[in-house]
């Protein structure tokens, strides 16, 4: 439902009339009476209304933004190390029931916002980030902090350096302070290993958080972290964010250095996989990828990344499409009803909307193209005894007609020759969505196929889980096909919260746009924090 200036002020005088105290009181602390609002059927109004006073007021520092964070220590209305225990101490508190963050650097961290706050206290020129404590997730490495990617094997592997984006983003001034937890092998939407344990969703301990990115998404939810970097192919930093109702952003590929994530001797994933930020907000997604952005090492000598800004400021400037759903993928009914009700905000907004526009695009094969292609760029990785019997399955599947499966068993075992061709028809995928967006500024869809999932660890693969959706049951890896529309492209896509369903489960979208136009999709979500739906924390973390 759209919410008109007037809704406001009458949400606002409804809200003053019961006292300014008890109305600071309620927004500060009372996530439960919110949600009670917030899946009330027609309380869409009173929910955003209620939801944007209570993050513009008088939230809990926890939950601020990085960026408002960032504003109050330049201001010196908080110091860093002053922060950095609020969040330790919370941390402390309600982190063995999440099993979000899995190492922590108290010593070194505390060292660092010491030496933040000195550097105030002179009036040094200070970073974007200054003082911002912030995670990262496990398989990225930070000096000194453990990078398992959930294998025992790998519980006492401390890299000496750090990933070259985490070097960017501590010289912007973040305070790195901990590793998030990953499922094994970052081959999951479920979060769980034998290393740390199992990540639950702060919205329902009982449900997984999603994955690979999973510890990320939890803490920031939960308000353990500032800030978060996350690693994405096949939605691992978006679904986590969708499940916990939190933002995150997958940039177009090859804008941030992957170099620092990888199996020991193995190397980068050549392919698809990138690094970027989660957050409780877009402002913080575009701040973060700013720092972010740029060549590996070995490239920056010649060349630099400036991403385009957005030429839209307003939601009544975008030309939208949304695609809420595909044969073959259902989609939860409530997720897709999110989706409408977006479109519908949206046109009341001033924006041009289609729910029929579409690239000339054969989703399906696009869907196995970006399996074979992810599973391509993950081969190096696979020991010899699962290489031996994945090459004994190609053999026997080699006569059967496309699937899901032949494309996972082909992508891992294809030839040199086999992918070029494959990339070849990546390159053409590319031009299709070139030319649709000519027409359209960006492309709605939902994130996965249900919301927040109840915990199944009958398998560490997702393709041989199921999960029900609308009451059917479908394999796990149907959720894939939304991550996988941008992917395979490289093409930037941003995931904001837009709602919940009637189970109180937060719902996200995800807003794709053109190769390298990465601050569209961040302005636009912006806009949408702005006039809409923004962050709100899960009930019971106070």
């Amino acid at each position: 439902m759209q919410l008109h200036a007037a809704d406001l002020a009458r949400d606002c005088d409804r809200i003053a009339l019961a006292g300014a105290r008890r109305a600071r009181s309620l927004m500060a602390t009372s996530s439960d009476e919110y949600l009670e609002t917030a899946i009330s059927p027609g309380h869409a109004r009173t929910r955003r209304a209620i939801t944007r006073i209570a993050q513009a007021d008088t939230a809990a520092i926890h939950y601020w933004s990085a960026t408002r964070l960032a504003r109050a220590i330049r201001q010196k209305q908080i110091g860093c190390a002053e922060l950095l225990a609020a969040f330790l101490s919370r941390i402390e508190k309600h982190n063995p029931r999440l099993t979000a963050i899995v190492d922590l650097d108290l010593a070194g961290a505390r060292k660092q916002a010491e030496a933040a706050d000195a550097a105030l206290a002179r009036d040094s020129a200070v970073g974007p980030l200054h003082g911002i404590p912030m995670t990262v997730k496990d398989s990225v490495d930070v000096a000194g902090l453990a990078s398992t990617w959930g294998f025992g094997e790998l519980k006492n592997n401390r890299p000496a350096k750090s990933a070259q984006v985490v070097e960017a983003l501590t010289e912007a001034g973040a305070i790195v302070f901990g590793k998030t937890n990953v499922p094994l092998g970052l081959l999951s939407w479920e979060t769980f290993n034998d290393v740390f344990g199992t990540t639950n969703n702060p919205w329902d301990v009982t449900c997984s958080p999603g994955g690979s990115s999973g510890g990320a998404a939890a803490a920031l939810a939960a308000g353990l972290s500032a800030l978060e970097l996350g690693s994405d192919s096949a939605g691992s930093s978006r679904g986590p964010a969708h499940y916990c109702g939190i933002y995150a952003h997958k940039p177009t590929y090859g804008v941030v250095s992957i170099e620092g994530q990888s199996l020991p001797g193995v190397g980068s994933v050549p392919d698809i996989m990138v690094l970027g930020p989660m957050a409780r907000s877009a402002e913080d997604l575009a701040v973060a990828l700013d720092v972010m952005a740029g060549p590996d090492e070995a490239k920056a000598a010649a060349w630099r990344v400036t991403l385009p800004r957005s030429r839209l400021t307003k939601l009544s400037e975008f030309k939208v499409a949304i695609m809420s759903e595909h044969d073959g993928y259902d989609v939860d009914r409530e997720v897709q009803a999110r989706l409408d009700e977006l479109g519908g905000f949206l046109s009341r907004r001033g924006a041009h909307v289609s729910s029929q526009a579409r690239p000339e695009i054969d989703f399906d094969a696009a869907h196995r193209l970006c399996l074979n292609l992810i599973c391509a760029s993950a081969a190096g990785a696979i020991p010899e005894p699962y290489w031996t019997q994945l090459t004994r399955m190609a053999r026997l599947t080699a006569a059967r007609v496309d699937s899901e499966l032949t494309s996972v068993i082909r992508g891992y075992t294809q030839s040199h020759r086999e992918w070029i061709r494959n990339d070849q028809v990546r390159r053409q995928l590319q031009t299709t969505w070139g030319s649709f967006f000519r027409d359209y500024d960006v492309l709605l869809t939902p994130v996965a196929a249900t919301a927040a999932l109840p915990h199944d660890q009958s398998s560490r693969i997702d393709r041989f889980r199921k999960i029900v959706v609308n009451g059917k049951r479908v394999p796990a890896t149907d959720q894939w096909f939304w991550a996988g529309l941008p992917a395979a492209a490289y093409l930037p896509a941003t995931i904001a919260p837009i709602g919940f369903t009637s189970a109180g489960l937060p719902v996200g979208v995800q807003i794709i746009g053109p190769q390298y136009s990465d601050h569209t999709c961040l302005s636009f979500a912006h806009l949408l924090e702005q006039e809409y739906h923004s962050f709100v924390p899960p009930p019971g973390w106070n």
